[in-house]
């Protein structure tokens, strides 16, 4: 694969030029290019932890030089004082993923005034200038969704959606693309929008009130498996309403992520698809953009040679938005999805 061919590419250029950086104490790596700053955003989901893993191992196989991870826990003033931190620890370039993509211009403001690129991996701030946004196009997650939920439900019934926040772009865009694919496509549907914040506990409370209320609901979509697919499912075998589909009883349930423990639930028949969010890629790229930064390289909008595509967004930016396929039980187990190969 191209893809394969630039990384190992990039590791041979390491070696010949720095040594590969390992593993430190602190989570970091030492050696090769930068230093490069890593700020987690949260670490609290199964899809975020697994790109906590692949973050070093990426860093290492690039021959970047990382620096000992900072993690702003989901909360934006934590992210700011971050930032500033590995600022004044010498960081050439800075990885981020902030969850509030409203509240982060001044501090995109400040690094871009002290020449030090930002790649944003997983979501794109709404102001502000970056070097890259490495994500995918989650208009796309919604509409694979709704197209999933629609054609399963023949365009009739009631489904729940657990919306992530909505002062996220991510949670925005697949809350807006969903709505406006069953508007088009499936008129029949009702949606039930619920506000989450991507807690898992207010998924599972929304849940418990709307089957309550309308016991022939027969539709979920959860925006983000990594934290609504443990309390949902709870819910769901609370109400004796795990069952195959060949029973009247089955609600189908879709899901964004591809952790591994939604590609189990998928093999159990206890949700029926998930739409794959590539935490490995998005560890990769995001580096891989970070490096090119402080390399002075350039990119232009277009096909990439590792199957995504470079477009230019609303506020000027450049996103490479990666490949995210649908899973579902025809195809669960294919080792090509990273779901399958995290842990092994």
């Amino acid at each position: 694969m191209k893809r394969r061919s630039i990384l190992t590419a990039a590791v041979c250029l390491a070696l010949t030029t720095a040594a590969c950086g390992t593993a430190a104490d602190s989570g970091g790596t030492a050696g090769g290019v930068g230093p490069i700053g890593v700020d987690y955003p949260r670490a609290d989901s199964d899809f975020w932890n697994s790109y906590i893993k692949y973050t070093p191992e990426k860093a290492k196989a690039l021959g970047i030089n990382m620096m000992a991870p900072t993690n702003s826990q989901n909360k934006v003033e934590n992210l700011v004082a971050n930032a500033q931190s590995l600022q004044s620890q010498g960081a050439k370039a800075i990885v981020m993923a902030p969850q509030d993509t409203g509240a982060v211009a001044s501090t995109l403001d400040r690094l871009e005034k002290a020449k030090i690129p930002v790649v944003t991996v997983d979501t794109r701030p709404d102001k502000g200038k970056v070097y890259m946004v490495v994500r995918a196009d989650n208009k796309a997650y919604g509409e694979k969704a709704c197209k999933f939920l629609g054609e399963k439900l023949g365009g009739k019934g009631k489904v729940v959606e657990f919306q992530g926040s909505l002062s996220s772009v991510n949670g925005r865009d697949r809350s807006e693309a969903f709505a406006a694919c069953m508007k088009q496509n499936y008129p029949g549907i009702t949606v039930f929008e619920e506000p989450t914040d991507w807690e898992g506990t207010k998924a599972s409370a929304a849940l418990q009130t709307r089957l309550n209320q309308h016991p022939d609901i027969n539709g979920i979509y959860m925006q983000a498996g990594g934290a609504f697919l443990a309390p949902t499912l709870q819910v769901m075998r609370q109400k004796n309403l795990l069952v195959p589909p060949t029973d009247p009883k089955h609600v189908w349930m879709v899901s964004n992520d591809g952790i591994p423990q939604e590609l189990e639930a998928i093999r159990k028949g206890e949700i029926d698809a998930t739409v794959s969010q590539p935490a490995d890629l998005y560890a990769e790229w995001a580096l891989f953009y970070a490096k090119a930064a402080i390399e002075g390289k350039t990119f232009k909008p277009g096909k990439t040679d590792h199957g995504s595509e470079i477009v230019q967004v609303d506020n000027g930016n450049l996103e490479d938005q990666l490949p995210a396929p649908l899973i579902t039980k025809e195809n669960v187990d294919d080792k090509a999805f990273w779901g399958n190969q995290i842990g092994k």
